[in-house]
């Protein structure tokens, strides 16, 4: 601090306290980080949007620039959880009681009331069901339970910052497959249809290329984001 590398206060660092201080060391002048090399804003864009799979905002982008780990993990965390910082504090550092109501406020105005029922018995690949209920309709998501031993090897969730890696977009039971290994593809080619709650939706190829691994057959049941096909 002394150094000047933070800058210096108002009129200076008292001298005679300096020099004790730094002990014959020189202070920086001029402003710090005068000289560090420039960056490109546009292309640390890019290199970020490649890493989490979507173009960053402009406070994302320098928050990268002066913590890159810590903000990729940052990244990896929303894209699992969401934007957790609208849950009550309480709720995100101790979880639920049975019973128990929460309000979630997602922005000024509109709120979710969710009310936390009970957990199911555990399932082979180390899940649980929590059914719950959102503004009072009933509800169920599968969680993991880390306090299991796995015995059946869990799915393989897709990266989003891989273009070619195909992630189930909801929760549903795979009914057909329209891609086969080793097919070459063109963007906007359809891969398969997802069917949940008897609505379909169909996945299309985002890039051109071959599909290196398909991972799903039809009937098979899947959970958001599990990796359905590679596409090289």
């Amino acid at each position: 601090m002394f150094m000047g590398s933070l800058g210096e206060p108002d009129g200076g660092w008292p001298k005679k306290l300096q020099e004790i201080i730094l002990r014959g060391a020189k202070p920086n002048r001029g402003r710090p980080g005068a000289n560090l090399p420039k960056v490109d804003l546009e292309e640390t864009a890019a290199q970020i949007e490649k890493r989490i799979g979507r173009r960053p905002l402009h406070d994302e982008v320098l928050s990268y620039l002066m913590y890159p780990d810590v903000f990729l993990k940052f990244a990896k965390a929303r894209q699992s959880y969401g934007d957790v910082e609208v849950l009550p504090t309480p709720a995100f550092y101790y979880g639920m009681e049975r019973g128990e109501e929460i309000a979630v406020e997602l922005e000024p105005g509109k709120a979710l009331v969710v009310k936390f029922l009970t957990v199911g018995e555990p399932h082979p690949d180390g899940t649980r069901t929590v059914f719950f209920e959102l503004n009072g309709q009933p509800r169920e998501v599968s969680v993991r339970d880390r306090s299991l031993e796995v015995k059946e090897k869990p799915r393989r969730k897709a990266d989003p910052g891989q273009a070619g890696e195909i992630g189930a977009p909801i929760p549903g039971v795979v009914s057909t497959v329209a891609a086969e290994l080793n097919q070459t593809l063109k963007k906007g080619d359809r891969l398969l249809v997802m069917e949940a709650m008897k609505m379909q939706s169909t996945v299309y190829a985002p890039v051109d290329g071959k599909v290196k691994e398909l991972l799903v057959q039809p009937g098979q049941h899947v959970e958001a984001k599990d990796l359905l096909l590679v596409i090289e």
